[in-house]
C-alpha cells in the first residue's frame, strides 16, 4: 500500500509544481462553456436545454489538454523505467497515476461546474444532476485517456495523436452522460442512461490498468 500511496502523492505534487497545467485545464473548461451562450444567443430556454451537453463537451475537451502529462514526462526522464523495477506491479502504478490525474484535473472541473451552470441558466436540480454525472463519468474519460497516452508515449508528438484515438472511445460516455441529465420524454430514460454511464466507468476501470501497462511495456522495448 505504501508504494501505491507514494506514486499517488508524487504525481499530485508534480501536478501542482509543474505550474499552470491544472489551472490551464480549469480556465479552458470555464472559457469554453462561457463562450457558448454568445454563439447560441440569449434564449434562456435553449441554453438550459443545451447546457448539459455544453458542460460535458467542455469537460471532454479540457481533459484532452492534460493527457500528455500522464506518462510522457516519466518516460522521457527515465522515471517510468525505474517504476517498472519496483515491487509495485505496473498495473497498480497506472491506477495510482490515473487517480492522481483525476484529482488534479477532473475534480477541479467538477467543482467549477456551478459557474457554468449559472451562465447556461441551469436549474439547481439540473446542476446537481450534471455534477453527479460528471463524478460518475469523468473517471471513464481519464481511463480512456490513459490508454491513448500509453499507446503514444514513445511516439514523437504523440500528444497530438492521443486525442484522435480517445475521442471515438469517449463518445458512449458523452452520450450517456448527457442523456442522464436530459433524458427527454421517455420514462426512466435518465436513470437508465446513468446506469449505462456507471457501467462504462466500471468497465474502463477494470481493463484500463492492464491495457495501459501492456502499452507501456511495449513502448519500453
Amino acid at each position: 500500500m505504501k508504494p501505491f500511496l507514494a506514486v499517488l502523492t508524487r504525481d499530485m505534487k508534480l501536478a501542482t509544481r509543474i505550474g499552470g497545467d491544472s489551472l490551464t485545464v480549469l480556465l479552458f473548461y470555464i472559457m469554453t462553456g462561457a463562450i457558448m451562450p454568445f454563439a447560441i444567443g440569449p434564449d434562456k430556454d435553449q441554453l438550459a436545454q443545451l447546457g448539459p451537453a455544453i458542460i460535458w463537451i467542455s469537460a471532454l475537451l479540457s481533459l484532452l489538454l492534460a493527457l500528455d502529462r500522464l506518462f510522457r514526462l516519466d518516460h522521457e526522464d527515465g522515471s517510468l523505467l525505474a517504476m517498472r523495477q519496483a515491487s509495485l506491479p505496473l498495473e497498480m502504478i497506472v491506477v495510482a497515476k490515473i487517480c492522481a490525474h483525476w484529482v488534479t484535473t477532473a475534480l477541479p472541473l467538477i467543482v467549477a461546474t456551478p459557474i457554468l451552470a449559472i451562465l447556461l441558466n441551469l436549474e439547481i436540480d439540473q446542476t446537481l444532476r450534471v455534477i453527479f454525472t460528471l463524478l460518475v463519468g469523468t473517471p471513464a474519460l481519464i481511463c480512456f485517456g490513459a490508454i491513448g497516452a500509453a499507446v503514444t508515449v514513445s511516439i514523437k508528438r504523440g500528444g497530438l495523436i492521443a486525442p484522435i484515438l480517445i475521442l471515438p472511445l469517449s463518445i458512449p460516455t458523452l452520450i450517456f452522460g448527457v442523456s442522464a441529465v436530459s433524458g427527454g420524454a421517455i420514462a426512466n430514460a435518465q436513470d437508465a442512461a446513468l446506469l449505462f454511464l456507471a457501467g462504462f466507468t466500471l468497465l474502463s476501470l477494470v481493463f484500463t490498468p492492464f491495457a495501459a501497462a501492456l502499452a507501456l511495456k511495449m513502448a519500453a522495448e
